[in-house]
C-alpha cells in the first residue's frame, strides 16, 4: 500500500496549523482540492492540491497530468511534498500558485515533444507530464534550471495574502 500522498496531506495539513492557518482535508473525491484553507472569520477560501513523492527515480520530480497544464486560479495553490530517501530525511515543501505550476508543466510538455527521442523519432504526444526542480537535467531546457524552485520552498508566508 502507498501512502505517500495521504502522508504529504497531512504534513502540508501539520504546516498550515502550525502556522495559525484553519485548515481542513477536502472530501474524498473533490477534482482539484486536497486541502482547504481560510481565514479567522471563513470570508476568505483558498485551496490547495498536493503532490508527493519520495526519493525514487532520477529527476526529483512529481508525476503531473495533461488537466494540469490548464488548471489555474487565483486561490489555487500546489504543496509539492519530498519526503526524501527514507524516515531520517527532513520532509521540504515548495508552495506554488497555480499559474507557475501550470506554466511549467505546458512549457517543459511542449518543449520535450519539439525535440527529437531516441534515434531522432519525433516523441508521441502523452498525456503524462512531469513538474521538475530542475528542467535543465532533462534536457528540456525552459529557463527552470537548479535552483528555479529556492524560493517556492517553506513559502506559507504568501498564503497570508490570499486568506
Amino acid at each position: 500500500m502507498n501512502l505517500t500522498g495521504a502522508a504529504g496531506e497531512h504534513y502540508v495539513m501539520c504546516q498550515l496549523l502550525r502556522r495559525d492557518f484553519i485548515a481542513a482535508l477536502a472530501p474524498v473525491g473533490v477534482p482539484n482540492t486536497d486541502i482547504v484553507v481560510t481565514d479567522a472569520v471563513g470570508d476568505r477560501l483558498a485551496s490547495i492540491q498536493v503532490k508527493s513523492r519520495r526519493d525514487i527515480g532520477s529527476d526529483g520530480g512529481w508525476h503531473m497530468g495533461r488537466k494540469h497544464e490548464g488548471i489555474v486560479g487565483e486561490l489555487l495553490f500546489y504543496c509539492f511534498v519530498d519526503f526524501g530517501a527514507d524516515l531520517k530525511a527532513h520532509p521540504r515543501c515548495w508552495v506554488l500558485r497555480s499559474a507557475v505550476v501550470a506554466a511549467a508543466v505546458r512549457e517543459s510538455h511542449a518543449k520535450w515533444l519539439s525535440t527529437p527521442g531516441k534515434g531522432g523519432r519525433v516523441r508521441n504526444p502523452t498525456d503524462l507530464r512531469r513538474f521538475l526542480p530542475d528542467y535543465d537535467r532533462t534536457g528540456v531546457a525552459i529557463d527552470r534550471g537548479a535552483g528555479w524552485l529556492d524560493r517556492y520552498e517553506d513559502n506559507w508566508e504568501q498564503l497570508r495574502g490570499v486568506v
